[in-house]
């Protein structure tokens, strides 16, 4: 595997996995009402230790295929001399940091009850601000810069409360029709809905003003990132399109057309999940051009 497409698909996972993390331990701290909130955890339990697994597992990658990238390719990345000029840069000082949050997510699958999942969300949201400090989102220095990382910070959090919220989501529907859980998991899911309005508009403004900071001139240049860029956008559309029918159209059915509203909330569901791993291929890929 060339070193250019092993760092596509590290930053690819890396994302997933952050997004899933952080989504599902919003869930579990946040969102589920306090006497079902040991129930959700040990139902996404394993869901949110693959996660933080994955998660370490794609920091280190990542730090390799940026390693090899930054030297000679492959036959570099064994050269300790080049690892400790990497650790000195910018990137390399950003992502140790972003290993040791990485490293607490693995920690905190030895401790207990609530601990465990308030230690899951911090790692996870502690790793997705830790990606405003490197590529792109570091264009700025100064006042700007800072506000540059804040932007991408509250971009990425918004997202991963929306795409990473989707899977529980599906496993949540099937909760619905089991007594007691039921009552419990729709109150979970409302509250979702809720603040997921405030999340996709998160998502919007601040993706707005990422694309205003990256392509000053505007028009921009109509080259490849910007194309990129804009099927991004209209992925996020898309999306937004399919939880509008899901929220609009097909809640209100749950009551009059009973299993077959909830099969296809189901369905359009895992579409829109599906939506959400292409934008994030997308930024993956973003990460290696140039915005100008």
């Amino acid at each position: 595997m060339s070193l250019s497409l092993f760092y596509l698909l590290s930053r690819w996972l890396h994302f997933a996995a952050l997004m899933t993390l952080t989504g599902g331990a919003i869930y579990t701290t946040l969102l589920a009402p306090a006497r079902f909130r040991p129930h959700l955890a040990r139902r996404l339990h394993r869901l949110l230790v693959a996660a933080s697994l994955l998660a370490l597992a794609t920091a280190i990658m990542l730090l390799v295929a940026q390693t090899g990238l930054m030297a000679d390719g492959w036959r570099d990345i064994g050269d300790s001399a080049i690892w400790q000029a990497v650790l000195q840069t910018r990137f390399g000082q950003a992502w140790q940091w972003q290993l040791l949050a990485a490293l607490l997510g693995v920690v905190a699958l030895s401790a207990r009850g609530q601990l465990r999942q308030w230690l899951l969300l911090l790692s996870g949201a502690g790793q997705l601000v830790g990606l405003a400090f490197v590529g792109h989102a570091t264009m700025l220095d100064g006042t700007a810069g800072w506000l540059q990382r804040l932007n991408h910070s509250v971009h990425l959090l918004s997202a991963a409360f929306w795409a990473g919220g989707l899977l529980p989501v599906v496993i949540l529907m099937r909760d619905m029709a089991r007594f007691p859980a039921g009552y419990d998991a729709i109150r979970t899911l409302m509250r979702f809905s809720r603040y997921g309005h405030l999340a996709v508009a998160l998502v919007i403004i601040s993706g707005t003003i990422d694309a205003f900071i990256l392509l000053p001139g505007w028009p921009p240049a109509f080259g490849r990132y910007s194309q990129l860029l804009l099927l991004k956008a209209l992925l996020v559309a898309v999306m937004c399109g399919v939880a509008l029918f899901n929220r609009y159209w097909l809640v209100p059915r749950f009551q009059p057309d009973g299993d077959r509203a909830r099969h296809l909330f189901i369905l359009t569901t895992l579409a829109e999940l599906l939506l959400a791993a292409l934008v994030i291929a997308l930024v993956s890929v973003f990460a290696t051009l140039e915005p100008a």
